[in-house]
């Protein structure tokens, strides 16, 4: 595929130390768990059956990476709901009220949450009589104007051994970001972001809302690996599409073990409550591009439902890894050699001496360590590149995740040197430079103006020019379409609406 550019001292650096870790730990057969990240879908964009048709509580990409600006302090970004055209109303896109959203934090490395933060999601509607999401231009949260609003609660649960230890509401009643729905409806969105950015204590920081979804590659992956001739790469097909976010900003010494032990592991999931009130598990997401290709039809639902101390039940999946032997059937790339142990220690451990805990348990978790500060100018290809604050030591917006799998999968790291990608280097929107980070959402009113308008043209002028009569029809016709273009468009559209009725009743009435 295509080639990139990076320095060959960051690839040596980071295959000497898994190689040494794979001599010095070796692979404990009957405890390993899970999934290496296979390449080439969009991490968790309807990767399985069941919750394709379900996409309120579709996790699609978890991000964790030492903040670049408070270096004390990690943040966690969970996203939700694929795919969502910007235009997509009059049903603009809510998180569930029937879900709790989960980030989980294994700060061990027993397989088993420690700490648990919990989402869950109240919406608001104003007026029950208009199909509008908004009925004005919106200039704050509290707007009038907005017309459907949502509100939400952060839980802390503190577990042992997954039993609970301790309950804490850390937030109350937060507002969320609103879809953006267009430029007239929401003249200044990033006040609308600001505003949804919430202060909890101890120094931790909040945010819930539509957002650019962050993930980038060139899904056409699907079309037989790129064409079957890599003559479909290059494009970013997750170009204009958002998702809902979830960030959390904590202090790191909150979720440490302790100052001696800073690696954490992290991943999000969704429950559902089903009509009996009982909570059901229906996604899963740690590492990156895991039950898309990794995992066959047969056990996807099957791992959305499991926990990270069950994925034994993976390991073949992982250790004997399909997309290798499809890429070597299509593009004669040979697959590297069986049972790939390689991939258990960097992707189910963590790589021993960066970012995997002692006595770690394999599961696929996102693995962090939170004591490594970051780098100014982050290197896409994260360790393969010798930046041991990217992927996959966590996961930051910019990171190439899937050049990176991509490479690994086909044996970078056992002497199968490639530049394999999909020629998608860098999402299409600058990530910000401070919390939450992510781009703003793609406005619903993208794309071209109509013919003959322009962007700083009056809605109303264009709207009385364009709607005025080609012929004569009486001089209160005229009349009613000169006082339309005054009154703007909504007044426009109910005198027009009265004009069809005036005219229906004299017809009527003549015969």
């Amino acid at each position: 595929m295509t080639p990139i550019t990076r320095s060959g001292a960051g690839r040596r650096s980071l295959a000497t130390l898994v190689c040494g870790a794979l001599a010095a730990g070796g692979l404990a057969a009957a405890g390993v768990t899970l999934l290496e990240p296979g390449a080439a879908a969009a991490s968790s964009h309807r990767e399985a059956p069941l919750i394709s048709g379900a996409p309120q509580y579709d996790n699609t990409d978890v991000y964790a990476f030492v903040s670049p600006d408070k270096p004390d302090t990690t943040t966690i970004v969970a996203n939700w709901i694929p795919f969502e055209e910007p235009a997509g109303g009059p049903n603009f896109f809510t998180f569930a009220e029937d879900a709790q959203y989960d980030i989980h934090i294994d700060n061990n490395g027993d397989a088993q949450g420690e700490l648990l933060y919990r989402y869950t999601f109240k919406t608001h509607v104003k007026n029950g009589d208009t199909f509008l999401y908004n009925t004005g231009a919106v200039e704050s949260l509290d707007d009038p104007d907005l017309n459907i609003t949502q509100t939400y609660d952060i839980d802390l649960l503190r577990l042992k051994n997954q039993r609970l230890v301790s309950k804490t509401k850390v937030a109350d009643d937060v507002p969320v970001a609103p879809s953006n729905v267009g430029k007239a409806s929401m003249p200044d969105y990033g006040k609308l972001r600001d505003q949804a950015v919430h202060k909890l204590a101890g120094g931790s920081t909040t945010f819930a809302g539509q957002a650019d979804d962050p993930f980038f590659l060139d899904l056409r992956v699907f079309d037989l690996l790129y064409g079957g001739n890599l003559s479909e790469v290059g494009r970013d097909t997750l170009k204009g599409y958002n998702v809902n976010s979830i960030a959390l900003q904590v202090p790191s010494h909150m979720i440490q073990e302790s100052a001696e032990q800073p690696i954490v592991g992290i991943w999000s999931t969704t429950q559902r409550k089903d009509a009996r009130g009982h909570w059901t598990q229906v996604s899963r997401l740690g590492m990156p591009l895991v039950n898309e290709v990794v995992n066959p039809i047969k056990d996807k639902d099957k791992f959305n439902a499991s926990s990270p101390w069950n994925d034994g039940d993976f390991l073949k999946n992982v250790t004997n890894p399909e997309l290798p032997k499809l890429i070597e059937a299509i593009y004669k790339i040979p697959a590297p050699t069986e049972p790939r142990n390689d991939l258990v220690d960097v992707f189910l451990k963590g790589v021993e001496g960066l970012n995997q805990p002692p006595n770690v348990t394999p599961a696929e978790e996102l693995r962090l360590n939170t004591s490594i500060e970051p780098v100014a100018k982050p290197k896409r290809l994260g360790v393969l590149d010798g930046d041991t604050a990217g992927f996959p030591n966590g996961r930051r917006l910019s990171d190439d995740v899937l050049d990176i799998a991509l490479q690994v999968v086909e044996g970078e790291l056992v002497g199968s040197k490639n530049d394999l990608g999909d020629a998608v280097d860098k999402n299409d929107k600058k990530f910000g430079h401070s919390f939450p980070y992510l781009a703003e959402p793609t406005s619903g009113s993208r794309g071209p103006l109509a013919k003959g308008t322009s962007g700083g043209a009056d809605v109303r002028s264009q709207l009385g020019d364009a709607l005025q009569p080609t012929g004569t029809s009486g001089e209160s016709d005229t009349m009613l379409i000169a006082a339309s273009a005054a009154a703007g468009a909504a007044g426009f559209l109910l005198i027009g609406t009265g004009l069809m009725w005036w005219r229906r009743r004299m017809h009527d009435r003549a015969y």
